[in-house]
C-alpha cells in the first residue's frame, strides 16, 4: 500500500463540478508533483490531501490511516506565504516548532527555529516582521517554517507562483537540497502551472485535465538524479521526452500521459522552448 492514497475523491461548489473521481498513491519519500492549468482545480486537490477540506465522495488515506483533518506530521506551504505580520521572522517559526514541539520550552523552539532560519540564508533577518522582508524572504521564512516542525509530509501550494524569475530559482534550489539533505526523506505533494519546476524538482509528473470535473492522467516519472540544473534539463534527452509527454498530456485531445518517444515531434516541443511551455499552459 502507498504511503499517501487519494480513492475516488469529488468535489463540487454549489452546481460547480470541481473534482471527479481522482485517484492518486504516492510513497514513502516520493516527491510529487501535480501539474494542469491555472483554475483546474489543483489548489482544491491539495486541500483535500492535506484535510483541510473534506471531499464530496472518496477518501484519503495516509499510511493506512483514513483522514479526518490535519495530521501534525504535515506542513504546507502555501503562495501567499501565510506570516503573522506583527511577529518576526523567528516568532513565525517558533509558533510553527510550538505546534508541533509542545513540551520543549521558548529557548528550546528559539533555538529550532534559528537553525532552520540559517539553512535558508536568514540568519542576519531573525527579528525582522514580515513587512520588512522581501517577498522571496517572506517565502523563505514560509519554507523554514515548514522544515523546523520535521515533518513526515509536506504539501506545496504553487508556493513559487508569486515570485522573480530569480528568486524562483533559487528557492527551488534551496527546497530541492533541503527535501534530499534529511536521513528520512520528507514525502512532498506539489501543485504547480510550471512544467520546467516540475522537471527541476520531481521524481513524478501527474498531469491534471482542465475542469470542469478535473481528474488526473497517468503519471510521468522523471528517470534523472537529484539535486537538478536548469541548464542541465535545456538539453538533456531524458528530460525533453519527459517534458513532451507532460504537454501531450496537457494539451492533447486524448489527455494521455506518457506517449513515449515521438510525443515530442507529434507536440512540436523541443528543449530551449521555454515560451511555448508557458503558453500551453496558461492558454486557460
Amino acid at each position: 500500500m502507498a504511503f499517501i492514497e487519494l480513492t475516488g475523491l469529488a468535489k463540487s461548489f454549489g452546481p460547480r463540478a470541481v473534482l471527479h473521481d481522482v485517484n492518486l498513491s504516492v510513497e514513502q519519500g516520493e516527491f510529487v508533483a501535480i501539474v494542469g492549468s491555472m483554475g483546474c482545480g489543483k489548489s482544491t486537490l491539495l486541500s483535500l490531501a492535506a484535510g483541510l477540506t473534506r471531499p464530496d465522495a472518496g477518501q484519503v488515506r495516509i499510511d493506512g490511516v483514513s483522514l479526518t483533518g490535519i495530521r501534525p506530521d504535515v506542513s504546507i506551504v502555501f503562495q501567499n506565504y501565510s506570516l503573522l505580520p506583527w511577529f518576526s521572522a523567528l516568532e513565525n517559526v517558533r509558533l510553527g516548532v510550538q505546534a508541533a514541539r509542545p513540551d520543549w520550552t521558548k529557548e528550546q523552539q528559539r533555538a529550532h527555529a534559528t537553525v532552520y532560519l540559517d539553512k535558508v540564508g536568514l540568519g542576519n533577518a531573525l527579528h525582522r516582521r514580515p513587512g520588512q522582508l522581501s517577498g522571496g524572504m517572506r517565502q523563505r521564512v514560509a519554507i523554514a517554517r515548514a522544515f523546523a516542525t520535521e515533518p513526515e509530509i509536506l504539501f506545496l501550494d504553487e508556493p513559487f507562483g508569486a515570485l522573480d524569475a530569480l528568486t524562483r530559482g533559487s528557492l527551488q534550489q534551496e527546497l530541492a537540497r533541503m527535501c534530499s539533505s534529511r536521513e528520512k526523506p520528507v514525502t512532498v505533494v506539489m501543485i504547480s502551472n510550471n512544467v520546467e519546476e516540475a522537471l527541476l524538482l520531481a521524481d513524478r509528473i501527474i498531469p491534471m485535465t482542465r475542469g470542469p470535473k478535473a481528474t488526473l492522467n497517468a503519471g510521468v516519472a522523471v528517470p534523472l538524479p537529484r539535486p537538478r540544473d536548469l541548464s542541465q534539463l535545456v538539453h538533456d534527452e531524458a528530460a525533453e521526452r519527459v517534458r513532451a509527454d507532460v504537454v501531450q498530456a496537457l494539451t492533447g485531445a486524448n489527455g494521455r500521459a506518457g506517449l513515449g518517444r515521438g510525443s515530442r515531434e507529434r507536440t512540436g516541443v523541443a528543449a530551449g522552448q521555454p515560451a511555448m511551455l508557458a503558453r500551453a499552459m496558461e492558454g486557460e
